[in-house]
């Protein structure tokens, strides 16, 4: 079973798991660097306003969930914090290898993302050759045979999107049948839309020649 996280705790997550790879040399990450990374106004979707006290509440959620691990010294009182949920270590509760370590980093800190985009925000995570290595790496976290156990899963494609979204969900179950039918109520919503602005447009020109020719007179 997928543990299940709070908005929070996915976020803090999402940070380990990055600053393990960017910032190897500053991790573990003490309560102040962790509240620092959750709160960035880039590379975050949505952007959080956590205070240190929300940080270390949701930190230790998770360490008595045995998903990540506290390290304190006793001396100085200073704790720090290392995920333990993902690697590809036997150590790691749900084995994933580097590109796909950076595939869940990414949806966790940013949210939804097509694999062009989950490809120019690797970045330090990994280099992906082409967006087709991003769908390969992602359609092996997807288990078609059991959905509700699927780390990812892919979402129906947006209007005037190219590519279908990959998302996690470690923050609950995502029925993607309910998303096919909101997408297409949104499509429709679109389409009726952009018809009302082009005879807003036709009855904007119409009413101009009327003008022009009003004040020939």
């Amino acid at each position: 079973m997928l543990p299940e996280l709070t908005a929070t705790e996915a976020r803090l997550m999402g940070c380990l798991m990055e600053k393990s790879v960017t910032t190897p040399d500053q991790y573990p990450l003490t309560l102040n660097a962790l509240t620092n990374a959750a709160n960035q106004k880039s590379s975050r979707e949505p952007v959080m306003s956590l205070t240190r006290i929300e940080v270390q509440r949701a930190a230790r959620a998770l360490a008595e969930r045995r998903l990540i691990h506290i390290e304190e010294n006793f001396k100085n009182g200073v704790e720090k914090y290392k995920q333990r949920l993902f690697g590809a270590s036997s150590f790691a509760d749900i084995r994933v290898d580097a590109p796909q370590f950076a595939i869940v980093t990414l949806l966790l800190l940013r949210g939804p993302a097509t694999p062009g985009e989950l490809r120019s925000r690797a970045g330090r995570l990994h280099t992906f050759t082409d967006n087709q290595a991003v769908a390969e790496a992602a359609a092996d976290l997807i288990e078609t045979d059991d959905p509700e156990n699927s780390l990812l899963v892919t979402l129906p494609r947006r209007h005037g999107r190219k590519e279908a979204e990959f998302a996690h969900q470690l923050c609950g179950r995502i029925d993607p049948d309910t998303l096919v039918s909101d997408t297409a109520a949104d499509s429709g919503t679109a389409s009726r839309v952009a018809e009302l602005e082009r005879r807003i447009a036709e009855l904007e020109a119409e009413n101009a020649d009327l003008r022009a020719r009003l004040a020939t007179r």
